[in-house]
């Protein structure tokens, strides 16, 4: 994981981070940049923890950077000829039959109806199942409230039977399809999902700092979180992912770093290899890296808790799609990404995008809610053009 060459505009991606910081956008970030054959920028500003400045290896909780990881997992069993993308979800996982669309109310009672279209793996993969969050969906975020259902982020395996916001295959919704995802290649694999992963994907890329439950020995190198107030200030936060789950969901359980994440991603401009070590196919990079979701497009999520998130529409205006594993855009962004490159986030705004087109990867990371507020945009928006300029 070494450096290999310099970004030409390091010192101004630097003065980025630290003006960022500078301005209160972010208690901390951390900035990367690499293209196929290395890293080309590693830096950070502000303090991770009390007296710890933060740093490329600053542990951070990536939550939905997982997703990508699990994606990975899960085309790893389709390379094997062990797993269909269009299989329907519930000739692996018959549980999965038992999801039913939720209509409305009678009463106190929540009420249903079967699904008109079964799910399928690929629409697991790409937020096309109705699976739908409560963070960003009012509708499931009342259901969990009225019937004291369990939320995701209890570690439980009944809390993955979120009911359906919609018939599968409909409209992109984004929720818990890559904990279900990660459940089937679980059956299929004949492995737990932390096994799976850390044997077929972080062993072999030597992502130490990549882990399901942090060791003790990467306890002093934890960011501390934050939340923004309705003052404006930071305040401290505390969210983790559920400690020694029930099932490790691959929506949000990995711990990682910057730098281990931004190798992971090398992955996706190299066609599935990194430093000579493969871990994917051509085949599998180029499903990762197309649009799987014809004829739905992303639609903008809309915060049903706005203390956990603002409304997400990256590049409002413009065409995303969805593939296994990303965001896509299918538009060139002035001074920023190019149409085809990749992207997604975790909630506590830890950021990347891999733009092939122009041979780049970027990361920008901190641990605040909420997700995509303005002023951490900003600091992203800075952060990308500086890398571009």
């Amino acid at each position: 994981m070494h450096s290999t060459h310099t970004h030409p505009n390091s010192s101004a991606l630097q003065a980025s981070l630290e003006q960022s910081v500078a301005k209160e956008r972010a208690p901390f970030l951390i900035g990367m940049t690499a293209d196929a054959a290395g890293v080309t920028f590693s830096g950070a500003a502000g303090e991770a923890a009390p007296g710890r400045p933060a740093a490329v290896d600053s542990v951070l909780r990536i939550f939905s950077m997982t997703k990508a990881v699990g994606s990975t997992a899960a085309m790893i069993l389709v390379e094997r000829g062990q797993l269909d993308l269009d299989a329907p979800v519930e000739s692996i996982l018959p549980d999965f039959a038992r999801l039913q669309v939720l209509t409305g109310w009678n009463g106190d009672q929540p009420t249903f109806r079967a699904p008109r279209t079964k799910a399928t793996v690929r629409q697991l993969a790409t937020h096309t199942s109705g699976l739908e969050y409560e963070f960003w969906c009012a509708e499931m975020n009342e259901y969990l409230t009225r019937t004291g259902r369990p939320s995701i982020l209890t570690g439980t395996r009944d809390a993955l039977n979120y009911p359906l916001m919609t018939d599968p295959g409909t409209r992109w919704g984004y929720g818990i399809s890559i904990d279900w995802l990660g459940l089937v290649v679980q059956k299929v694999s004949g492995q737990r999902i932390d096994a799976f992963v850390t044997e077929n994907i972080l062993q072999p890329l030597g992502m130490a700092d990549t882990v399901f439950e942090p060791r003790p020995d990467m306890a002093p190198r934890l960011a501390k979180i934050k939340a923004r107030g309705e003052d404006g200030k930071f305040a401290n936060f505390e969210i983790n992912p559920p400690p020694h789950p029930e099932v490790y969901g691959m929506g949000h359980a990995l711990y990682s770093t910057a730098r281990d994440y931004l190798h992971f991603l090398r992955l996706f401009l190299n066609e599935g290899a990194v430093d000579g070590v493969r871990i994917l196919s051509k085949n599998s990079v180029r499903t990762m890296r197309q649009n799987q979701m014809e004829p739905l497009k992303f639609a903008p999520m809309v915060t049903a808790i706005p203390s956990v998130s603002a409304d997400f529409d990256p590049f409002p205006g413009t065409v995303k799609t969805y593939t296994v594993g990303f965001l896509r855009n299918e538009a060139d962004i002035p001074g920023r990404r190019r149409a085809g490159s990749l992207s997604w986030a975790g909630v506590l705004n830890s950021h990347y995008w891999i733009d092939p087109a122009s041979n780049v990867i970027g990361v920008i990371a901190t641990q605040t809610l909420p997700f995509v507020e303005p002023p951490f945009m900003a600091a992203y928006e800075d952060f990308e053009r500086a890398v571009y300029a």
